[in-house]
């Protein structure tokens, strides 16, 4: 497989901040200590080492960044996260039936065998986790693990200075999978707040087909909800003529803190597709970055936020498009109830070379309450003259004479409410390959009392 780097990378959005604060130096480096304690050996620690270095000289991201000005992430620093390596062979989880016997499970960062299986699986294709992988291939991971653009903003490295174990999924030439891969990463959550790091490693050699389902999810340990941080690392290299189907879940605790990178590779004409769904977590933000390495690719990214409450979600994507005839087309729609607070922010460059790009995106937002909040801000940067592109944003509520219709035909106000919403996310929610998934997801949906009530 050969991926070439694109001379003209994703502009540095998301750059390290550099330290000029001790305190916030100082926090962050006792998370260093925390994420590092545990040791490994050859290129892994080279790597981890590097990355730890870029940290103890960055500072935690301010509103007065401009990539951060909506995401206040101040209240992050007054808490003490401690590493809390567990091993659970039993917890409970939503068990995906087209994946019952093709998945991966961590548990705060740790793989967990027992609730894993791997038993479905074609020849050609490795699902593991790194510790698991033969030297011979654990060799070929150093080529793609943290090679990704963007692999110094502050967060990112944290976690990379922190790897000790990884989900790594790898198609070989010409493979097409058909049963998909279930990822989850549980959090357990103690008595005191905790931290894990999961990373994934996915690589789709050149002519292979691969379906992803990336879940983020959360165990109790008392009623009580509980204050821990996932901080998470996704790297994806799209080889030529290649596709992969991936789909992110986020359903986090009412306390959590969760911070993820997605960082996409595209080779000459692959296409990658993505389905981010945002549900949980108390301040969510997560980045999104394709980067276009070879002719006529094509992106297509859904996303769906829903939250209520006092929910902060902040989805950052950036698309870097650098050669021609490629296509992207991404929609992203937001839910907003209560008091909650979502961020779009969304970016495609089209350099010169970039020729005869067709390029689409729409943030569609629909507010539930006087109170709920939502900054919007999807950009377009071209210097190419022969292209197509177009973008938009749109912020609305759900109509009365709407309402009232379905009223009119026997249905009450709170139902009428439900289907409305229900349709509004359904748009996204609909088109994730995996059926057991989608009848999950809009039952979570329907079931979320809070959207409906002011």
């Amino acid at each position: 497989m050969s991926i070439q780097v694109s001379p003209s990378p994703i502009p540095n959005s998301n750059a390290v901040s550099l330290t000029s604060m001790l305190d916030r130096d100082d926090y962050l480096t006792g998370l260093l200590n925390q994420v590092t304690a545990t040791k490994t050996e050859g290129w892994l620690q080279e790597l981890r080492q590097s990355a730890a270095n870029w940290v103890r000289h960055s500072i935690i991201p301010t509103t007065r960044e401009e990539e951060w000005r909506f995401t206040d992430l101040s209240s992050l620093p007054k808490l003490q996260f401690n590493v809390e390596r567990v091993n659970y062979a039993s917890l409970e989880f939503d068990i995906l039936p087209e994946a019952a016997n093709s998945r991966l499970v961590f548990v705060n960062g740790v793989f967990v065998p027992e609730l894993s299986a791997v038993t479905d699986l074609p020849s050609g294709i490795v699902v593991s986790n790194l510790a698991g992988l033969p030297v011979v291939e654990q060799q070929a991971v150093q080529q793609y693990l943290a090679q990704a653009e963007g692999a110094q903003e502050v967060f990112t490295a944290l976690n990379t200075a922190g790897i000790t174990d990884a989900a790594v999924v790898w198609v070989k030439k010409n493979v097409v999978v058909e049963t998909p891969i279930h990822l989850v990463f549980i959090s357990v959550v103690g008595e005191t707040a905790t931290i894990s790091q999961p990373r994934c490693l996915v690589v789709a050699e050149s002519g292979s087909q691969v379906t992803l389902v990336e879940e983020y999810t959360n165990h109790q340990g008392a009623e009580k909800e509980r204050v821990y941080f996932t901080n998470s690392v996704t790297e994806i290299w799209v080889a030529d003529n290649a596709q992969v189907s991936h789909t992110r879940v986020e359903r986090e605790g009412a306390e959590a803190f969760h911070i993820g990178k997605t960082a996409i590779a595209q080779a000459r004409d692959s296409r990658y597709t993505s389905h981010a769904i945002t549900l949980g977590a108390k301040l969510s933000r997560h980045n999104l970055e394709i980067l276009q390495t070879g002719e006529q690719t094509q992106t297509t990214l859904n996303g769906l936020t829903i939250i209520s409450g006092k929910q902060l979600s902040d989805t950052h994507s950036a698309i870097a498009l650098n050669y021609p005839h490629g296509t992207s087309d991404q929609l992203h729609k937001c839910i907003v109830g209560d008091r909650a607070h979502a961020v779009f922010s969304g970016k495609v460059f089209v350099p010169k070379p970039a020729q005869l790009t067709n390029a689409a995106q729409l943030n569609r937002n629909l507010l539930l309450s006087s109170k709920a909040r939502v900054d919007t801000k999807p950009q377009l940067e071209i210097t190419a003259d022969n292209v197509k592109c177009a973008h938009g944003a749109t912020v609305s509520q759900l109509e009365d004479d709407e309402i009232f219709y379905l009223q009119s035909r026997g249905i009450d106000e709170n139902d009428a409410r439900k289907l409305l919403i229900n349709a509004f996310a359904a748009e996204v929610i609909n088109q994730i390959p995996v059926p057991s998934l989608r009848e999950i997801l809009l039952n979570t949906v329907n079931n979320l009392k809070s959207l409906t009530n002011e």
